[in-house]
Parts: structure tokens; C-alpha cells; sequence
């Protein structure tokens, strides 16, 4: 049975989390791991609640005031929320900051935002910042989380433990409307300095409960976090929505032990990004390539009837004879799948970007519901989500209640509702450029609405125009090459350009194994260049093109097996490729692919 808390009954966080408390005190409300020990423990509502006063108590011992900056800097972990709903409940504003992000970032944050107060991971973390501890001269308290040697009870940077009061308190929730600022949350951006993204607590609850009419949460539920709470997808979706409906969620403990974490911990619900699929489906793939001819075509069998059982399910295809083997297929396939992930998934919801159809139908056909949804920091994040029982390949899903979406001549996606920011923070200039004068938010996203649903294109400024004239919305291009497991990312070039070329992050393991399948044999990074390697992978390419115009096709190919990552500036935090450093580092690279005169 569901336990929805209103919009009406708790209009602002803090309010929300009170409610939870007040209806399931006793209900489980966290679980992650002890570090030290190894072994996972779990927290009531009403223990997080007397963990939370304690460190309000201490935060308004801190002499702030209401609408102050503070940031955090910190893993998923209770304590992130113990400190975000203390924050908030003192009626202070929370900037939160990837963990890996740039010194230069930091610092533009810092600074951007006032933040006067900062939580951070360990001692180890502050002392990587040393070289601009000079910068952030607003600061009058730092908080170390974990116990580290030499820790002093005065100062201005604190254990956690040795700052906050224990002492039998209560929360209490100043003077904090639904539309007061909650959180200014940086955009880690593909161009330029990061923008603060200026969010109301009526702006985040809405979207909560908006998700909440698309797809059902239960308190049984246990959600499993590892997407960073920095990302607005699982601040919402992940922490605050589960307390709207009084769910668990457990943490991971890190990001390289999601599996195991998924495994021994059962969830049923997870909110994830398109990578994380990306890699499953790879690992999926070797697997069938190395198996019987007999059990590949099972496995292929079983694909074939779960696809047609979906469709009958959705009501867009018919009954077969042969869904009737369903049960004997998903035992010898399908749920063998979804036990590596723990055995109870019943949701998963993809956000972020674009999962390939091919993985996604996969997933599908094996028996995993995902649904896949479209949002932006600016809008809390969630627009639009696909439901479970309403799940259309390629669709991002039907709107939110009450969103207002339109196509603009351009293609771009506008946007009204009540999930979308109030602005960026303290930069009036990008606050205008987003929103026109009727008040419409200019996503920057090019998209159709068809049948109720939701489609993304591409977006609107990385449309390739060639030096032909041609156009080419090159995000509909990567997505199907990025379906091949040989590549971990791709980005195609074209701009004022006779043709297009594919810049490829490859999986070097795979790789390997492609090349000598067609007799090259791997010698470092010279054979990446082969011809006769090029060859077989434009011709692999441009297989998956073939829906594509003659002009989109990739005609060369510029592979590395270097890795993109926030680490060395070729993703956002959120993995999103920031296509300018990418073709800086490649540049002259690329020159060498196309004719000069």
C-alpha cells in the first residue's frame, strides 16, 4: 500500500522529512556499510531525526543566518542528508560539489556562491585543496567527516563528532517557505565556468511528487544510491521522493562495488544513468560471443519472445503461442540476469542522457523494466518519464502534470512548470538568454512530441553544419555507433567539413580482440591506425547508419584508448562529453583525416 505525503500536507523538505518521521518512526529509513568494519547497519526515522537535530543545533551555534550558502563535498552517505536536512531546516541554503571537481571550479563556487560553511569527506580531501585554501576566504567553519589524527575541538577546521551537540534535541524548521531557495546547484557545463542553478523547495518537491505519478513507489521499496547526490536526478528521484513515499535507500560504497552492492542488498528500485547499462550489456555480450552456438541461440530465443510478451503487455502487439514458453525462458535467462543485480529489481529509471534503443530493448526483452525520463538541473530535474505500463522505445516519456512543453521553429524544446528554477544565481545575463519573454525555459534540447511522448533529438548548439550545406544532429549518430560494445564513447566531427569523421574512446580489451578476429595483430598503439582495422570498423559503423542520410555516414576514424573522464577534462561529472576539449586535445589528429590542398 502506498504512503504518499502530500504537497499539501508538507510543502517545503524539512516539512516533508517531519511528516515521514511522524507517520513510520520506526521504519527503516538508511542502510550503508561501515567502512572499518565492513558490515552494513541501518537507521530508524526517528534515529535519523535525533541525529539531525544534534547537527542543527551545532550549525546554528555557527552564528548564520537564514538564506546563507553552505557546501558540501561529501560521498553518498547518511551523513549527507543528516547535514542537507539540518541545512535546510535552519533555513539555509546547500551548495553541493562533485568530489573530483577542479580547483578552478571550486574556488568560482566558493566564491560565487558565499558559501560561508564547508563539509568535506576527510582530512585528506581539505589538504588536496591547499593550494587554494587561500581562495576561499568566506569560510568561517570547515567539518572533516571522517576521525583523522591531530583533529582540535577549536579552529576552523573540525571533526565532525568533535562539532556537533549530543544532546537530546529536537528539529526545528525556522522560518523556511516553499519558496525560499534550497539549493544552488552548479551545472557542470560543457563550455565555461559552472552556472548556480537556483531551486526553490517547491520547485523539488513538485518534481518529486510529479515522478510519483509515473511510476510507483511502495514503503517496501529499497532504492541502492550511487549516482553522486551533487546530481539533481538523485537528489530528487533518489533521496527526497523515497521519503515522499517512506522507501529505504541504502548506499553503495563505492562506485566500483555496484554489483556486489546490488547483489547482497536487493534493491527494487535504481536510479542510474545510461553508462551503467552500457557496461552491463558489454559484459552480457562477451558472454553470449564466448557460449555454445546452442545457448547463444537461446539466449537470442528468449530475447525474441520477452520483446513480443512486452509489446502484448503494452498493448502494441499481439498474442503468440510462444509467450506461452516465457516462464521456462526467463528462468534459463531473464532471471538469471536480474539475480546478478539482486533478484528484486522491479523499476530502474534512466536519466542523464540517451540509452541506446539496442540496450534498452535488451533489458526489455529480459524482463528488467526501464523507463527512461528527460530533465535538466533547471527543472528540478525530472520533465518527463516514461511509465511502466505506457514505456515507448526511444520516448523520454509523457510530461509531468501541469508541464507545458513546445517545439519552437528552430526544433528546440520549451518549457513552463512549476518544477522549473528561478534563475542562475547571481548572473542575470544566462538567466535571460534561457528564458524569453513570455517565460518559457529554452532547454537547448531539440526534440518531437508524439503521441503523448517525449522524443530528444539532439542538441540544439551541436548540430554539424558541413561544408556542403548539409546539417547533421550528430547525438542520434553517436548513440547508435556508441551501441557497439567496442567503443566506450564516440564523437563525431564534421563542422565546415567535407565529410564526418568518428572520434572513438575505445574499449581497448575488445578492441584487441576485433583486430585479430580479422588478422591484425596488436602492436601498442601503432595498429590503431591499420588500414585494414579502418576498414572493418567504418564498414561496422556505418552498418548501424544505415537509417541515416548518405551524409551522416562516418567515412574515418580516429581511435584512441585513452579515457574520457572528469579527470582529464573530455567529460562533465554526469559523463557527458564536452566535445571542445575533446577536439582541442585530438586536434591535430584530425586534421591529418581530411584532404588539404
Amino acid at each position: 500500500m502506498k504512503d504518499y505525503i502530500t504537497l499539501e500536507v508538507a510543502d517545503t523538505i524539512p516539512r516533508l522529512l517531519l511528516e515521514r518521521i511522524r507517520r513510520t518512526p520506526d521504519a527503516v529509513a538508511y542502510r550503508q556499510c561501515d567502512e572499518k568494519t565492513g558490515v552494513w547497519f541501518q537507521r530508524t526515522w526517528r534515529e535519523v531525526y535525533k541525529i539531525i537535530a544534534c547537527w542543527q543545533s551545532a550549525l546554528e551555534n555557527e552564528g548564520l543566518k537564514p538564506g546563507d550558502r553552505v557546501a558540501i563535498m561529501v560521498r553518498n552517505s547518511m551523513e549527507w542528508v543528516f547535514f542537507d536536512m539540518a541545512t535546510l531546516a535552519t533555513g539555509l541554503v546547500v551548495v553541493p560539489i562533485y568530489l573530483k571537481e577542479s580547483h578552478s571550479n571550486i574556488v568560482h563556487i566558493m566564491k560565487d556562491s558565499g558559501a560561508r560553511l564547508l563539509i568535506i569527506e576527510d582530512i585528506d580531501s581539505w589538504d588536496g585543496l591547499a593550494p587554494i585554501h587561500g581562495d576561499l576566504e568566506n569560510l568561517v567553519r570547515v567539518l572533516i567527516v571522517k576521525p583523522f589524527a591531530g583533529a582540535r575541538k577549536a579552529g576552523l577546521v573540525r571533526y565532525i563528532d568533535d562539532w556537533i551537540c549530543h544532546e537530546n534535541l529536537e528539529v526545528l524548521v525556522h522560518d523556511v517557505s516553499l519558496h525560499n531557495l534550497a539549493t544552488i546547484v552548479y551545472t557542470s557545463g560543457t563550455t565555461g565556468l559552472p552556472k548556480g542553478v537556483a531551486l526553490t523547495h517547491y520547485n523539488i518537491m513538485y518534481d518529486a511528487w510529479g515522478g510519483l505519478q509515473h511510476f510507483d513507489v511502495f514503503p517496501e521499496d529499497l532504492f541502492l544510491s550511487f549516482l553522486p547526490l551533487t546530481h539533481m536526478l538523485e537528489r530528487t528521484a533518489g533521496y527526497y521522493l523515497p521519503i515522499m513515499a517512506g522507501s529505504t535507500v541504502c548506499y553503495a560504497r563505492n562506485v566500483k562495488t555496484i554489483a556486489e552492492d546490488m547483489a547482497s542488498q536487493q534493491p527494487t528500485l535504481v536510479i542510474s544513468v545510461p553508462l551503467v547499462f552500457q557496461r552491463i550489456h558489454e559484459k552480457i555480450q562477451a558472454q553470449v560471443r564466448q557460449a555454445s552456438p546452442v545457448r547463444r541461440a537461446i539466449f537470442n530465443f528468449a530475447l525474441h519472445v520477452g520483446w513480443a510478451r512486452f509489446q502484448y503487455m503494452q498493448k502494441r502487439g499481439g498474442w503468440n503461442p510462444c509467450q506461452l514458453l516465457w516462464p521456462v525462458l526467463s528462468a534459463m535467462v531473464g532471471k538469471k540476469v536480474i539475480a546478478k543485480m539482486g533478484g528484486r529489481l522491479r523499476t530502474v529509471v534512466s536519466g542523464g542522457a540517451a540509452l541506446a534503443p539496442d540496450i534498452w530493448k535488451m533489458f526489455i526483452s529480459l524482463g528488467l523494466p526501464i523507463i527512461q525520463g528527460y530533465g535538466l538541473s533547471e527543472t528540478s530535474p525530472i520533465l518527463s518519464v516514461n511509465r511502466t505500463d505506457n514505456n515507448l522505445m526511444g520516448s523520454v516519456g509523457p510530461l509531468l502534470p501541469d508541464v507545458q512543453a513546445k517545439i519552437d521553429a528552430t526544433g528546440e524544446i520549451l518549457v513552463k512548470g512549476p518544477m522549473v528554477m528561478k534563475g542562475y544565481w547571481n548572473n542575470e545575463e544566462a538567466t535571460r538568454t534561457v528564458f524569453d519573454k513570455d517565460g518559457w525555459f529554452h532547454t537547448g534540447d531539440i526534440g518531437e512530441i508524439r503521441d503523448g511522448h517525449l522524443f530528444i533529438t539532439d542538441r540544439l548548439k551541436q548540430i554539424i553544419v558541413m561544408s556542403n550545406g548539409e546539417k547533421v544532429p550528430p547525438e542520434g549518430v553517436e548513440q547508435a555507433i556508441r551501441a557497439l560494445p567496442i567503443f566506450n564513447n564516440v564523437m563525431v566531427v564534421g563542422e565546415k567539413r567535407p565529410y564526418l569523421i568518428l572520434v572513438a574512446e575505445a574499449n581497448a580489451a575488445l578492441l584487441e580482440e576485433f583486430a585479430r578476429g580479422i588478422g591484425v595483430e596488436p602492436d601498442g598503439g601503432n595498429y590503431l591506425r591499420d588500414e585494414k582495422l579502418q576498414t572493418a570498423l567504418i564498414e561496422m559503423i556505418n552498418g548501424r547508419l544505415k537509417a541515416f542520410s548518405a551524409y551522416a555516414k562516418i567515412r574515418k576514424v580516429l581511435l584512441t584508448t585513452d579515457v574520457w573522464s572528469p579527470d582529464n577534462g573530455m567529460t562533465t561529472n554526469t559523463m557527458k562529453m564536452r566535445r571542445k576539449p575533446i577536439v582541442e586535445r585530438y586536434a591535430a589528429e584530425i586534421e591529418t583525416l581530411y584532404p588539404h590542398d
